[in-house]
């Protein structure tokens, strides 16, 4: 049997047309985007021509696309990088919800660091914010709300445009996290009012090592590295011309396949859960109640223990994670399970993430894999 990878939520294969787009940058049209002279100007049009993609994707102006070197990048720049601007005019906290990727919470304990009072939002047991909630959190003017557009270990979608028409009525900043909703659920910056959002090129079938930040016109950032004036100033140091065409192509592709992809997906996702619950009666679905993202399936299985679960998979050629690749190595339980109050003694969860390369045939094996599998473990740990 061929190997079965059920964790594109960690990172995807690059695609084909990114490959193509990228290798030209890494051979004859290896010039600078700063300087003056005919490779320079080739690859200053290049590098250009992959913004405007990013930007057609989501929406967006070329000018509000800064390119990051990747999610986390993108995330602390938002958080860290507005804290920063707004702090001396009187913007003294910053919040996000308890459930954001670490990306976003490290930037948030950072700012704490520096003065910022930090706030943490609570979710429900499904993993969705309490938007009335916020209103208290608003009314205190923080420099800016962070909430993810998509939880990357159970799926579960937040009201974003609620949260983004309460944060513009109050004349606060509002970021979110795409990284995971990017390319499988409509996310445009012209339909919902953000005024910053981050995505990652390796999660849509691009390179890893390049994200970008979305910047919505007029809103300030104070830059967390200095030097030149590369990406108006915002992340200084000699672009990636390789790396921004390959997110640019990945980027494009994924906005025009995201609503037929999404059916796919969605369709291979509850045929796997239905099956895996009917198969292991005990198991749970972690946020099933409710919106999620049509690719992730968080199951808590209850009598198995973490390591050996995914090693038993692994050795039977099917790949999958406890959560985010960030915590790979982190025997802690999940932060995002305890903020819904799921993390539960004796339970383990675990995340299927589907991709694009997934087919009917993959899941039909994992069907009749993951239930042996779980069984004999149980039987080993007696």
């Amino acid at each position: 049997m061929e190997p079965i990878y059920l964790d594109h939520a960690a990172t995807t294969p690059i695609r084909s047309e990114v490959r193509a787009a990228i290798l030209p940058f890494l051979d004859a049209r290896f010039g600078n985007p700063s300087s003056t002279h005919r490779w320079g100007r080739e690859a200053r049009a290049a590098l250009e021509e992959a913004r405007e993609r990013v930007a057609g994707a989501l929406g967006a102006q070329r000018r509000e696309i800064v390119f990051t070197s990747g999610g986390t990048e993108a995330d602390n720049l938002a958080v860290l990088g507005r804290w920063r601007a707004a702090r001396h005019a009187g913007g003294a906290a910053v919040a996000c919800s308890a459930i954001e990727h670490k990306a976003v919470l490290g930037a948030l304990h950072a700012a704490g660091d520096e003065g910022a009072e930090a706030l943490l939002l609570a979710v429900d047991a499904d993993g969705v914010l309490d938007v009335g909630a916020l209103d208290e959190t608003l009314a205190a003017r923080p420099a800016v709300v962070s909430i993810m557009w998509a939880n990357n270990e159970v799926g579960t979608l937040q009201p974003v445009e609620a949260v983004a028409a309460r944060c513009r009525a109050a004349g606060v900043c509002f970021h979110s996290d795409a990284v995971q909703a990017f390319g499988k659920v409509p996310v445009r910056v012209d339909r919902v009012p953000v005024d910053l959002l981050s995505i990652s090129a390796h999660k849509i079938g691009g390179p890893k090592g390049i994200g970008a930040l979305y910047v919505r016109a007029g809103t300030e950032l104070e830059p967390l590295v200095h030097g030149g004036t590369q990406e108006g100033g915002l992340r200084p140091g000699t672009e990636s011309v390789a790396l921004a065409a390959g997110m640019g192509v990945a980027a494009e592709l994924a906005a025009r396949e995201q609503r037929e992809e999404a059916r796919r997906l969605a369709a291979l996702r509850d045929r796997l859960e239905g099956a895996l619950l009917e198969r292991i009666a005990d198991a749970v679905v972690n946020g099933g109640g409710a919106p999620r993202l049509p690719q992730i399936l968080n199951l808590s299985i209850p009598g198995v223990e973490r390591d050996a679960l995914l090693m038993s998979l692994d050795m039977e050629g099917v790949a999958i994670s406890t959560g985010s690749a960030c915590q790979s190595g982190v025997v802690e339980a999940s932060h995002v399970l305890l903020a819904m109050g799921r993390a539960l003694p004796g339970e383990t969860a675990v995340r299927f993430s589907l991709g694009r390369t997934t087919t009917e045939r993959e899941i039909e094996q994992v069907i009749e894999i993951v239930p042996r599998v779980v069984e004999r473990v149980r039987e080993l740990a007696g």
